[in-house]
C-alpha cells in the first residue's frame, strides 16, 4: 500500500469541514493521514475536538505579529515542514494568505468555499445567491492561488435555491454538501489523482465521472 500523505488542516473555529477530513481519514485505505490541526485562534473550537481524536494540534496567534502577515507565514511554514506535512486543507481558516505562502505550497494546499465558484468570491455567499436570484448554489474545492478563493477547481457539489429559502436553511445545505465533497477532493489529491495544468485540473480517467462533473444534492 503506497504511504499515505500526510496533511495539515488550517482552522480558526469549530472545524466542521476538517471534522469531515479526520472521519474520512479514519479509513486506513483513504490516501490521506491529517497529521496536524493548526489554528491562527487559540479559541478554535475544532483544536479540542481534534485533540479527541489524537491528532497534534498548534496555535499560532496572528495577534501576536502585530500585522506583518509574512512573518507569521513564515513561522507558520517552519512549523508545518518540521512535522513533515505534504499537503495543506484550509477548513474555515479565516486569514488571507500572501504570497509566500501560496507560493511555497503551490499545488500542495486546497481550500472550500461555500460557492460555485467564480461566482460569489469572499464572504455572505449565501445572502448574496439569495439576493441574486441564483437557482443552482453550492460549494467548490479548489487549490489555493495568490488571488482571494481562486485557483484550479477539483471538484463543486451543488443544491437547488427554493424560494423558502433563507441565508440560513442554505446554508445548512451547502454546508451538508461541502462535508461530501471535501474529503473526495483531498483523496483525489493525495492519491495524485488531480494534477494541475494551466489553470485547470486534470483528473486520471478513473476519477473523471466521480469528481469532474458536479454533484447534486437535494
Amino acid at each position: 500500500m503506497t504511504q499515505r500523505k500526510k496533511v495539515a488542516v488550517l482552522i480558526s473555529g469549530r472545524g466542521s469541514n476538517m471534522l469531515s477530513l479526520i472521519s474520512a481519514a479514519q479509513d486506513p485505505a483513504f490516501p490521506a493521514e491529517i497529521a496536524l490541526v493548526v489554528s491562527n485562534n487559540p479559541d478554535a473550537g475544532g483544536l479540542e475536538r481534534a485533540a479527541g481524536f489524537g491528532i497534534e494540534t498548534a496555535v499560532l496567534d496572528h495577534r501576536n505579529y502585530k500585522g506583518n502577515r509574512e512573518a507569521f507565514e513564515r513561522d507558520m511554514d517552519a512549523l508545518l515542514r518540521s512535522r513533515g506535512i505534504e499537503l495543506i486543507a484550509l477548513a474555515g481558516f479565516m486569514r488571507l494568505l500572501t504570497p509566500f505562502l501560496v507560493n511555497a505550497w503551490k499545488n500542495r494546499m486546497i481550500n472550500i468555499h461555500p460557492a460555485l465558484l467564480p461566482s460569489f468570491k469572499g464572504l455572505h455567499t449565501h445572502e448574496r445567491a439569495l439576493e441574486t436570484g441564483v437557482r443552482l448554489h453550492g460549494a467548490t474545492v479548489h487549490f489555493v492561488s495568490a488571488e482571494m478563493d481562486d485557483g484550479p477547481i477539483i471538484i463543486q457539489g451543488a443544491v437547488p435555491v427554493l424560494d423558502s429559502d433563507t441565508p440560513e436553511s442554505l446554508g445548512a445545505r451547502v454546508l451538508t454538501v461541502e462535508h461530501k465533497i471535501y474529503p473526495r477532493a483531498l483523496a483525489l489529491v493525495a492519491s495524485g489523482a488531480a494534477s494541475v495544468s494551466g489553470h485547470k485540473v486534470v483528473l486520471s480517467r478513473e476519477d473523471a465521472d466521480l469528481a469532474g462533473q458536479t454533484l447534486l444534492a437535494p
